[in-house]
C-alpha cells in the first residue's frame, strides 16, 4: 500500500486548492446559507458554478482528453475527491450521469452519443437522470415493467419510474424498458435515453422527512424516443446496466473518509457542547467510531494503490461498499446517543444549528440500502471473495 502521492499529484492539488479558494464564497459556508434557499436556486447555484469549474478544467479529472476531461492519474482523482470535501465545495447536480452514464457511453456509446451526451453533460448543459427504480421493482431490478412498444423507427414507452434523484431538475434520463413484448426476468430489456422536456413525461417531486425534495417518480405516458437512443444493443439492457453500475464500485473511499472525519468532529463538538464529552460510554463510542475511520481511510488508500497499479478490482469492490457505508451509519448512531433529549430540537443551548447534522443523521439510515445493500454486499464478499460456499 502506497501512502503517498507524486510530485505531478501534488502540484495538482495545489492548482485545485487554490481555485477553490478563490471560486467558493465565504457566505457559502456560513450556517443555514443553504437551507435557507428553496429547491430551484439551490440547483442553480450548484449548476452555475460546476459550470464554471469544468470550464477552468477542473472537471472529469480521470477522462480522456478527448472528451473534455483532463486526462488526470487515480491519484489526481483521489486528490480532487478529497479537496473538495475538505474546501465544503457544493455537491454536484449531475452525480448519475458524472459517475454511471458517461463512463458507459464511452466505453460502448456510438460516436453520435459521445458526441451529443459527454460534453454537455460536463458543463452542465445537460442534467441526467437516472430511471431504474419502480413501485413494483426496487432491489429487483429485473422486475420492472415499464414498456417501450416499437413504433417506426421510436419507442413509444408507458410507465412509472420511482427515487428519481433530480427528477424534477433533469433534462434527460437514462432508463430500463422492457422492450420486447412477452419477455420476463433479465431478458428483452433496453436501456433507452429519453429527452424530459417533451409531453408524454411527468416528472413531481417526493418530500422526505428531512424536508428536502431531491428525488422525484417519473411517469412516462406515450412518450417517444427513437430507437437510436438506446445505449448498448436493444434487448441487452440488463448487460449494459451491470456495464453502467460497474463504475461506482471504482472509486476507492478517500472522500466519504474525508466527509465523514469532518462530520465526526462536529459530532465531538456537539458532545462538548451538552458537556457529554466526559460521559465514559461516550468516548468509548466515539473511539470506537474513530478507529473505524481510519480503518476506511487505510481501505481507501489501499484499494487507490491496486487501482493505480492497473487491478481490477471486480468482487472485491463490494468490501468497499459494505465498509464505508456501515461506517457511515456507525458514527450518525452515536450523534443520536449524544443528542439524547436534543434530538427533536434544531438548535442546542448555545445555539448551534442542528438541522445539517440531523439531515444527515436521517439520512445515514439509507445508506446500507441503496446502491448494493449491506446484507448483499456480505453474500457477494463471502462468495465471491473469500470463496465461501453459498
Amino acid at each position: 500500500m502506497d501512502l503517498t502521492y507524486s510530485a505531478a499529484e501534488e502540484d495538482f492539488r495545489s492548482e485545485l486548492r487554490s481555485w477553490l479558494s478563490a471560486n467558493i464564497p465565504d457566505e457559502w459556508s456560513r450556517p443555514g446559507f443553504w437551507e435557507a434557499l428553496d429547491d430551484d436556486e439551490d440547483f442553480r447555484i450548484r449548476r452555475d458554478w460546476e459550470r464554471d469549474k469544468a470550464l477552468a478544467g477542473f472537471a472529469g479529472i480521470q477522462w480522456p482528453t478527448e472528451y473534455g476531461g483532463r486526462g488526470g492519474t487515480p491519484g489526481m482523482k483521489a486528490i480532487y475527491d478529497e479537496e473538495m470535501v475538505l474546501a465544503n465545495a457544493p455537491r454536484t447536480v449531475n452525480p448519475l450521469g458524472l459517475t454511471f452514464l458517461a463512463p458507459t457511453v464511452m466505453a460502448i456509446g456510438t460516436d453520435a452519443q459521445r458526441k451529443e451526451i459527454i460534453g454537455p453533460m460536463l458543463r452542465n448543459e445537460v442534467i441526467w437522470c437516472q430511471g431504474f427504480s419502480e413501485p413494483g421493482a426496487g432491489s429487483d431490478l429485473a422486475a420492472l415493467s415499464t414498456k417501450g412498444t416499437r413504433d417506426g423507427d421510436d419507442f413509444v414507452v408507458n410507465g412509472q419510474k420511482v427515487w428519481t434523484t433530480n427528477a424534477v431538475h433533469g433534462d434527460k434520463i437514462f432508463t430500463m424498458v422492457r422492450t420486447e413484448p412477452g419477455s420476463e426476468k433479465h431478458r428483452g430489456i433496453s436501456m433507452l435515453l429519453i429527452d424530459m422536456h417533451q409531453s408524454g413525461v411527468d416528472a413531481r417531486p417526493l418530500r422526505q422527512m428531512s424536508g428536502a425534495s431531491e428525488f422525484g417518480e417519473v411517469f412516462f405516458d406515450d412518450a417517444r424516443v427513437p430507437a437510436t437512443d438506446c445505449l448498448g444493443e436493444i434487448g441487452d439492457g440488463w448487460r449494459t446496466a451491470m456495464l453502467l453500475l460497474s463504475f461506482e464500485r471504482g472509486a476507492s473511499g478517500i472522500s466519504q473518509y474525508t466527509e465523514f472525519r469532518r462530520q465526526y468532529d462536529e459530532i465531538v463538538a456537539v458532545a462538548t457542547s451538552l458537556g457529554r464529552d466526559s460521559d465514559p460510554v461516550i468516548r468509548n463510542e466515539l473511539a470506537r467510531v474513530l478507529t473505524e475511520l481510519e480503518c476506511l481511510r487505510l481501505h481507501s488508500m489501499h484499494v487507490l494503490t491496486q487501482v493505480e497499479q492497473g487491478r481490477d478490482l471486480g468482487f472485491e469492490a463490494s468490501m468497499t461498499k459494505l465498509q464505508w457505508s456501515e461506517t457511515f451509519q456507525d458514527l450518525w448512531e452515536v450523534y443520536d446517543r449524544i443528542l439524547g433529549e436534543y434530538a427533536t430540537q434544531d438548535t442546542l443551548p448555545d445555539g448551534t444549528d442542528l438541522r445539517p447534522l440531523n439531515a444527515q443523521a436521517m439520512w445515514s439510515r439509507s445508506v446500507t440500502i441503496w446502491g448494493g445493500s449491506s446484507q448483499v454486499q456480505r453474500n457477494i464478499t463471502a462468495e465471491r471473495v473469500l470463496g465461501l460456499p453459498r
